[in-house]
């Protein structure tokens, strides 16, 4: 194997043994979700070797836990045009209109090769076609789901079950580390470190000339949130140290219905769908007052970040810390029928949505940003590229508009398979992996300290405090200084190499990404809420924010990361240009 550390700066890796181990591939997809495995998928069915590696069993990706559904132009009366004015309504000013108009257009004939693959989707007994239902901020019901409020799951199973029949490698319980790069600086692999329970033990190599991100999202950067364990922001972290443009990383969305458990409560917690307002549950106080009504058009079923407000401006007027929701109209049967994971995990925490009033707060949902790419889902690194919600193709903006989550992992993963495998496509400089012989791989020669697992909860702590629904300048100064001092604190000694360590590096990285650019918007836009900026100001913010990480710069004396942050012109993107990328 031909690797070792680089002597030019090709940016910067995590602290950790070099690879002993090595495999070949043409093409490695890190996540194992609708994008991850769709993009695996259509790469070989294109011929391409695909490795998967996933972070904890193929099959426990953020996707199973979708409960609502895939939004598409399906059903009589739709149109792609009419999904796309909602998401561009939801997006708050900042969606990129053809990465909108990609994701609208080819969405309803992607959602059907998804069933052609075997997912089983409800369907209305009375006609046999898809059951669609209704989601905020969507005037159409256009949200296909299935086994009730179980989506992700069968999207997930169909998927799987066509990898398994495809026979593509995967490698589980692995934690993705790092890009390596090819002589002309291209990405041409990654490292990773198996967890004990796969196939290799420690830190190894999975060499390719295309990498593709889907990595998922970075919610346990919150101290609760609706993503697994797993959601540490590992995708956007490596991207940032490779040199790569992240976009929107402030724009987080906190889902307005999750389950409250209760102050102390940490970690995954449940979430109760939109869907369920859409099928006409209420929003309501302690006394039973249907607060929403009247501050949006569409009530309970306005977009995410006007419920969200709502609930926490109504939880500030009556000294509280959560509401209720309403759904004791549906009944016995048609909670069991349409909603029994919901149904379930209620009881399961002494709540019968029933006979009674489910209590709910915001918690952290989704990152409606991540790495910048364009619209064959290629980053600023070539070579890398990413999908799902690792990445900010510019389709949600300020505020995703619900269950158009699943429908961007499912297209963009399909263009990027179309890029990866075109006849044009750009030939890695080092040598192709079918070969056997790739060329020269380099590892970043500079390592960045590692926190100590402790550091996790304190950058939860940290951010819920701070950065969570509402900010303002000083609470996000007061964040920026104390995730300063995290690794201030260690830096006389760095933590071992390991996963706890290498993951609270991952969240603290992302998490000062997102209070740098949540301190540079000085208003308010979507899920961006700030107390001392609370107007929406086009004239000066009508923009995204790009940041990168300097991999020449040292941190600086309150050893925060070094970054850069520019504003765009518009709310477009700049364009990514490959042939100007290999100069």
């Amino acid at each position: 194997m031909n690797l070792a550390p680089a002597t030019h700066a090709h940016g910067i890796r995590l602290a950790a043994p070099l690879p002993s181990w090595a495999i070949e591939a043409d093409v490695v997809v890190v996540g194992s979700g609708v994008a991850g495995l769709t993009a695996a998928l259509r790469c070989a069915a294109a011929g391409r070797t695909a490795v998967i590696v996933t972070k904890t069993d193929l099959g426990e990706g953020s996707t199973r836990w979708a409960q609502g559904g895939i939004a598409a132009a399906l059903g009589e009366g739709d149109s792609p045009e009419q999904h796309l004015t909602d998401t561009l309504t939801a997006g708050a000013g900042l969606c990129d209109e053809d990465a909108v108009r990609t994701l609208v257009t080819e969405g309803p004939a992607a959602v059907r090769r998804l069933i052609a693959a075997g997912a089983v989707f409800d369907t209305a007994p009375e006609t046999g076609r898809i059951a669609l239902t209704r989601e905020g901020g969507h005037h159409r019901r256009r949200i296909a789901h299935a086994g009730g409020d179980a989506t992700g799951a069968e999207i997930s199973r169909a998927l799987l079950d066509a990898v398994r029949a495809a026979g593509i490698r995967t490698i589980d319980h692995a934690l993705v580390l790092d890009l390596l790069r090819d002589a002309a600086g291209r990405a041409a692999g990654v490292t990773l470190h198996v967890m004990g329970e796969g196939r290799h033990d420690g830190v190894g190599a999975v060499h390719a000339p295309a990498v593709v991100l889907a990595t998922g999202g970075m919610g346990q950067v919150f101290s609760a949130t609706t993503n697994p364990a797993v959601s540490t922001g590992d995708g956007v972290a490596l991207a940032l140290r490779a040199g790569a443009e992240v976009s929107d990383l402030e724009f987080v969305q906190f889902h307005p219905t999750v389950l409250y458990l209760g102050p102390g409560a940490r970690g995954q917690q449940p979430l109760i769908s939109e869907a369920v307002r859409g099928e006409g549950a209420h929003l309501v106080d302690a006394d039973g007052v249907r607060f929403m009504t009247g501050q949006h058009e569409l009530g309970e079923l306005a977009p995410r970040d006007i419920v969200a407000k709502g609930i926490m401006r109504r939880c500030r007027e009556r000294g509280t810390d959560h509401v209720f929701l309403d759904a004791r109209h549906f009944g016995a049967a048609m909670w069991s029928e349409r909603f029994p994971t919901i149904l379930a995990a209620c009881r399961a925490h002494g709540i019968d949505p029933v006979t009674r009033p489910i209590p709910v707060a915001p918690a952290a949902h989704y990152a409606s940003g991540g790495v910048r790419t364009d619209l064959r889902g290629r980053t600023t690194v070539p070579g890398l590229y990413a999908c799902g919600e690792a990445a900010c193709t510019g389709v949600h903006g300020a505020n995703r508009l619900a269950s158009n989550s699943l429908l961007e992992g499912l297209v963009f993963a399909e263009r990027i398979a179309e890029a990866i495998t075109a006849p044009d496509a750009a030939a890695p400089a080092g040598g192709a992996a079918g070969d056997g012989h790739p060329g020269p791989l380099t590892v970043a020669h500079r390592t960045t300290p590692l926190l100590p697992p402790g550091a996790r909860t304190a950058v939860q702590r940290v951010m819920t405090r701070g950065a969570g629904v509402l900010r303002s300048a000083a609470s996000l100064a007061e964040a920026a200084d104390a995730l300063a001092a995290l690794p201030r604190a260690a830096a006389d000694e760095p933590a071992a190499p390991g996963t706890e360590a290498w993951e609270a590096t991952n969240l603290h990285l992302v998490a000062s990404v997102l209070v740098a650019a949540a301190r540079r918007r000085a208003e308010t836009r979507g899920c961006h809420w700030r107390e001392d900026h609370p107007d929406r100001d086009d004239a000066h913010w009508a923009r995204h924010l790009v940041v990168t990480l300097d991999p020449d710069a040292r941190p600086g004396a309150d050893a925060a990361p070094a970054l850069s942050l520019r504003p765009t012109d518009s709310t477009g993107f700049p364009p990514v240009d490959p042939a100007a990328l290999q100069e």
